[in-house]
């Protein structure tokens, strides 16, 4: 419960009024109620000040919290016969309350990074046959870093682990910015929604096969693809950490390594080298690095994800039909198998595929 003190000086500061009662009203399963009994110039009024549980039902991060409020405030205020919403309010670290409720619009104001992007070196592997040693250094590298985050595992109650890497499961199917949400921004025509369905269920598939693993939920970035990789000459840069703080090793893994599949696939209508060497490179070194025996089986929903991003015309246009269709085919295809061999990665992309 919020010290009255800091109820009292929130209410002079912000509503010129000064506070006669502030008691808890109740629980329910989103959260906990307190009235709220001030006296202003005009007389004594009664407000109800709510919070939300930090944890399941997508309220586990802060960010979770004033989404749902902020939602609140406009929503409230919009809809005739509903009661007011009066202000959305942020406990701050100073253990102060500030009203956020007039924001329209957020930025987020950050460093700028140096250097070059992995996107390049992707590029530049096209004219390669084999994986030069400056290559084989940046994958060390980030199989390395990736290693050494994902080791850290959060100090939480084992409900709350679980909560969170069912999150991490459900974010990966149906989150806005993930599969359900690219695929609801594919133009018409391009994957037909019988199509779209099927994977869609293959991968709710994969997420009851997973939700008992809740011991890998580990320290992630979340959204480590090569525009968000800055190397200046051997040290890099990460950019544009996503969607919580905790999650699955493998969403790093595959926003990484989706990249060897797809480069080669839009190159060479195949996955050969150095773009092969590179994704088996990268999985024996990160697994070496952390110990992950299990990676290669819970990839797969995660590289479903990878692969509409990358098969998106939207984001690239310049793919031909035919091999946007083979980056399909193995959105598809690896859902169908128990364990990914990234050396046979090729047996994904033909229109053949596996059986689970």
């Amino acid at each position: 419960m919020i010290e009255i003190d800091i109820i009292k000086d929130y209410v002079r500061k912000n509503l010129q009024a000064e506070v006669l009662e502030f008691r808890r009203l109740g629980s329910g399963v989103h959260g906990e109620g307190f009235l709220l009994k001030i006296e202003d110039s005009s007389g004594v009024k009664r407000y109800v000040l709510k919070d939300l549980v930090p944890h399941d039902l997508g309220h586990d991060y802060p960010s979770d919290r004033a989404g749902v409020f902020l939602l609140a405030y406009d929503s409230y205020n919009q809809l005739p016969g509903h009661i007011k919403a009066i202000d959305v309010l942020q406990l701050r670290k100073d253990r102060s309350l500030l009203s956020i409720k007039d924001g329209v619009e957020y930025f987020l104001l950050m460093e700028e990074a140096e250097g070059v992007n992995y996107f390049s070196d992707l590029e530049a592997m096209k004219g390669k046959v084999f994986l030069d040693e400056g290559d084989k250094d940046k994958i060390r590298r980030m199989a390395g870093y990736l290693a050494q985050i994902h080791s850290v595992r959060p100090e939480i109650e084992p409900s709350l682990r679980r909560s969170l890497y069912l999150r991490k499961l459900r974010d990966t199917i149906g989150h806005g910015e993930c599969l359900m949400g690219v695929f609801d921004t594919y133009p018409d025509g391009t994957l037909s929604p019988e199509e779209m369905q099927e994977i869609e269920e293959l991968s709710i598939k994969w997420r009851y096969k997973l939700r008992d693993r809740s011991s890998r939920l580990c320290q992630i970035h979340g959204d480590f693809h090569p525009g968000n990789i800055w190397f200046k000459e051997r040290d890099f840069t990460v950019l544009d950490r996503s969607r919580g703080l905790w999650g699955e090793a493998a969403d790093d893994i595959t926003a990484l390594t989706i990249n060897y599949i797809f480069f080669s696939i839009r190159y060479h209508g195949t996955v050969k080298n150095p773009y092969t060497d590179a994704l088996v490179f990268f999985y024996n070194e990160y697994i070496k690095l952390s110990g992950d025996m299990e990676l290669l089986q819970v990839v797969q929903p995660f590289y479903a994800f990878r692969a509409a991003v990358v098969g998106n015309p939207v984001f690239y246009p310049d793919i031909s039909p035919e091999r946007r269709r083979q980056i399909f085919n193995f959105m598809k295809d690896i859902l169908k198998i128990d364990i990914f061999k990234p050396e046979e990665v090729n047996l994904l992309i033909d229109e053949k595929g596996g059986a689970i």
